[in-house]
């Protein structure tokens, strides 16, 4: 009679995990590459990325290409006017030849020595900049008591980014992990699956290989992204967006793990392709709301706080907070860690709905059914 030593145990079950581990591995390189071989996939993202590379690059030259108001100065006036913003001063020796260049509109306006509490005098043509007016004045002083701390129309640009990059991959790859579920259980072909590794080892190579593929895609964006802001020279944006960016990854790892356990297992409940948005539609509400909410109160700290800590809406309101400056060091930790506590349940939840729901045909299963088993 043979016995086993119980050092041999361990050996046997480190090789059924890493047996388990490697059917993981090749149903997530299945998901994977049904995905690359997609023609329409490639070419969406190759066009999402030019889309995005070509907004960052129009936007910078745009900021950057401001036409500079020609103004005439004397050589008493020039040092005020030279330190006016988009200002192109041309010097002039007297008040005749200013008038010259003005009729002749080779300047928009002149700055001469003139009386008056400011000490110039603005000489137009027809009228006056307002601009250059403004600039010149004695305006008072000003106090600010909340200071903004991004200019708002960049605030809301980066929101549109963050909500859109969002709602786009968590709904591109939440989706093909529900179609990808019900086509198995329409075509039988998850019983053949299912005679060869169990239900939980095919969620989790699903998950892991639509996972590595939206990773991919938020990378190649982020990368897209650093190269437009360098390219126009936006490297102080670039220098404020760095952090926010790839916290934004960081989120947006756990969260759409979190979101494709859920997609999985409500797409397990049905067992036709055209039932598919009866139990996937509140996640697509989940997904959809961040990018609602950042839009209309990107300028709401209450909002954008609540947010940064709601698991569904952290991987949005978290690096907007941290972008504009309203966030302590510590939240994004504490924040990650709710969403981590979140993603644990949410995968054991979606792999029990999952596992009871998998070789159900027919009508839809109901959400108590697939909870008792």
């Amino acid at each position: 009679m043979s016995t086993s030593s119980p050092a041999s145990r361990p050996a046997r079950s480190s090789v059924g995990s890493g047996l388990q581990a490697s059917m993981i591995w090749l149903v997530a390189e299945r998901e994977i590459g049904s995905k690359l071989r997609s023609k329409a996939f490639l070419i969406s993202t190759g066009i999402l990325l030019l889309l995005a590379l070509a907004g960052i690059v129009i936007g910078g030259f745009a900021s950057q290409n401001t036409e500079a108001m020609p103004v005439a100065a004397t050589s008493e006036t020039a040092s005020v006017v030279s330190a006016l913003p988009d200002v192109e001063v041309t010097e002039v020796s007297d008040k005749a030849e200013a008038e010259e260049l003005l009729r002749s509109e080779k300047v928009d306006a002149a700055v001469l020595p003139g009386e008056g509490p400011t000490g110039l005098t603005v000489v137009a043509l027809k009228d006056a900049p307002s601009g250059l007016v403004s600039g010149l004045s004695q305006a008072p002083t000003v106090e600010i008591l909340e200071p903004a701390t991004t200019n708002p129309l960049l605030r809301y640009f980066i929101a549109i980014a963050f909500g859109i990059v969002f709602m786009g991959a968590a709904a591109t790859f939440g989706g093909t992990i529900a179609q990808s579920v019900v086509e198995e259980k329409q075509t039988r072909v998850v019983e053949i699956l299912l005679s060869s590794i169990s239900a939980r080892t095919l969620l989790a190579g699903k998950v892991i290989g639509n996972t590595i593929l939206a990773m991919g895609q938020i990378l190649a964006l982020a990368a897209v992204a650093t190269i437009g802001l360098i390219v126009t020279g936006q490297r102080e944006v670039l220098a404020t967006l760095g952090a926010p960016i790839i916290w934004f990854a960081v989120f947006f790892l756990f969260g759409f793990i979190l979101l494709a356990a859920l997609f999985a297992a409500a797409a397990s409940m049905v067992s036709r392709q055209e039932d598919i948005g009866s139990t996937t539609t509140p996640i697509t509400m989940l997904i959809m709301a961040p990018y609602v909410l950042v839009i209309i109160f990107n300028d709401n700290p209450l909002v954008l706080t609540i947010m940064s800590y709601v698991p569904f809406s952290a991987p949005v309101g978290m690096p907007m907070r941290l972008f504009v400056g309203e966030a302590q060091w510590w939240e994004p930790l504490l924040s990650l860690v709710i969403l981590l506590a979140s993603c644990v349940a949410a995968i054991v939840i979606g792999a029990k709905i999952y596992e009871n729901s998998l070789l159900r045909m027919g009508s839809r299963v109901k959400l108590g059914e697939a909870l008792r088993g």
